[in-house]
């Protein structure tokens, strides 16, 4: 595991603030639709990397029984029990700060669903974090993951997120400036506008544009992975694959997220 790395803490500290129903909503319905089914009612979920606390709290209004919410950043721990204490008036909950490696052992048992969304492409060790996620998955449960899918650039985007978490406040946000620019520039040759883009955001999940690109061009450390590969990690450990959203990109503006549920056999 990597001892460098971006804050994203600070950024989903930031972002939380933005929250409101309507987002709340979008992240309830992307939920659902990535691991198929239109309430959790009754199941164990675990959030690895949970964030702003977002989609810890979308599973408990999609009546989860409990949520283990869990993120290696402190900062982000607190915020996800900020938001979870200001949004949801159960206690059906724990939120604590701990890495995906320290789930060795299964220390809170195992899972119904266990939940990565863009995390374990970030722990300097993918392969690992995959295989211990899976390993927190209870016969017949199911495992939701979104990972960032190979491209050309990959190795470029490596070395520009290790350059940037190690630069100054003001030349972040210069560089933060320069990557909108240049995406709008993109939109525009392809006959789209940036500020209908940013405009539209908020459905993909409830996210917010500029806190993701922040997150893109920090997120150190940084991997990537095939479909083919995930199924060669997945597949011996007894998952089969249920669904997956892999879409063709360039990889110029950013890898993008691939998202999979897989089901263990029971």
């Amino acid at each position: 595991m990597s001892d460098v790395r971006f804050q994203f803490g600070e950024n989903w500290e930031s972002f939380s603030s933005l929250l409101d129903d309507e987002r709340l909503l979008r992240a309830e319905e992307r939920l659902s639709q990535l691991v198929g089914r239109a309430d959790l009612s009754g199941a164990r979920m675990l959030d690895i990397g949970c964030g702003s606390g977002l989609h810890a709290l979308a599973a408990l209004r999609l009546d989860a029984h409990e949520v283990v919410a869990l993120d290696i950043d402190p900062k982000s721990a607190s915020t996800t029990r900020t938001v979870l204490g200001k949004f949801w008036k159960g206690t059906n909950f724990t939120v604590d700060h701990r890495s995906v490696f320290e789930l060795e052992g299964r220390p809170y048992g195992q899972f119904d669903l266990v939940y990565s969304w863009g995390v374990l492409h970030h722990t300097g060790a993918m392969d690992r974090a995959i295989r211990i996620a899976a390993d927190q998955v209870r016969p017949g449960g199911l495992l939701a993951l979104a990972l960032y899918g190979k491209t050309p650039y990959c190795g470029l985007w490596t070395r520009i997120k290790r350059w940037y978490v190690g630069a100054s406040p003001r030349v972040r946000a210069a560089a933060e400036h320069l990557y909108v620019w240049l995406f709008g520039l993109y939109l525009l040759l392809r006959g789209r506008r940036l500020r209908t883009h940013i405009a539209s955001y908020s459905r993909k999940r409830g996210m917010d544009f500029y806190h993701d690109v922040r997150d893109w061009i920090g997120g150190y450390p940084y991997e990537s992975i095939t479909p083919r590969r995930l199924a060669q990690l997945l597949t011996p450990l007894g998952f089969d694959l249920v669904s997956q959203n892999v879409r063709r990109r360039s990889g110029l503006f950013g890898s993008g997220n691939d998202e999979y549920l897989f089901k263990k056999s029971a």
